[in-house]
């Protein structure tokens, strides 16, 4: 380890009680690498929020790595959500292809080598949070919505004359999306064409009866066009009494999944 030049390091950490910056960094890898002229990471750190003794912002954990020997930019995305910290200290440009929990607060960057993405939060992703997804990850193929809470501007539609407008977000190259640990507003989010465009989705996760309230029973028109390429659809969880468990599917199924080669559906427990 003592002549390394060059390392590439991807690693999370966990069970610890404070985030990590540049002087843990220091101290704790680059101590043992002298000759290390190249160094591109990702380090992520996942705690409790009740153990976390020390809170860092994204500032100070910049300014933590200004003095590297390796001058490299840095930064960093921390998301506190359901009891849990996370924290993903990097170096720019960013060279991996996995990036997990990301919540409304990220650096307006662009991750060209990501292709899977997990994208968790406490307050409500509005349609303008999935722009700016689609502008940093363009290149993104595997999508996990993790969001418990209601859109605001459903709320403010249900509760008054108003009518949002909406340009529309494009994923051209997603091919797997997964929203059944989510609310059932981002449902509509994604498969609204109104709302955004998914040419190449073939693979959808998604609870079934949220699934059949946004679609009408897969009468609705503007939510097919979206599901038009599925091949693989998993519903979850689904109630064991529930019509789709059953061997004999609708028409009007059929005719929002033409291409489905394979249906599984989880059920409760």
């Amino acid at each position: 380890m003592l002549n390394l030049e060059e390392l590439t390091l991807c690693i999370t950490i966990k069970n610890r009680t404070t985030l990590i910056d540049g002087n843990h960094v220091s101290d704790e890898i680059l101590i043992h690498m002298l000759r290390l002229r190249t160094f591109k990471f990702c380090i992520s750190i996942k705690i409790r929020r009740n153990n976390l003794v020390h809170y860092l912002s994204e500032n100070d954990i910049q300014r933590s790595f200004i003095n590297m020997k390796q001058h490299q930019q840095v930064d960093c995305i921390i998301n506190y959500r359901y009891g849990i910290a996370t924290c993903h200290v990097f170096s720019l440009p960013f060279v991996f292809d996995y990036l997990k929990y990301v919540g409304n607060t990220f650096p307006s960057i662009v991750f060209n080598h990501v292709i899977r993405l997990t994208v968790c939060d406490e307050v409500s992703f509005e349609h303008e949070f999935f722009h700016r997804i689609a502008w940093s990850f363009p290149f993104l193929k595997y999508l996990w919505v993790i969001n418990y809470q209601p859109q605001l501007s459903k709320l403010e539609k249900l509760n008054s004359n108003y009518k949002p407008s909406y340009s529309i977000v494009k994923y051209p190259y997603l091919i797997s999306l997964r929203l059944d640990t989510a609310y059932i507003h981002y449902i509509d989010q994604f498969l609204n064409e109104t709302k955004t465009h998914l040419p190449s989705l073939t693979i959808l996760r998604v609870c079934y009866e949220s699934f059949t309230i946004v679609t009408r029973n897969f009468r609705k028109s503007i939510t097919r066009l979206n599901c038009s390429k599925v091949k693989k659809l998993i519903f979850s969880p689904v109630l064991i009494d529930s019509p789709i468990t059953k061997a004999k599917r609708s028409k009007k199924f059929n005719i929002y999944f033409p291409l489905l080669e394979s249906c599984v559906c989880s059920l409760y427990e």
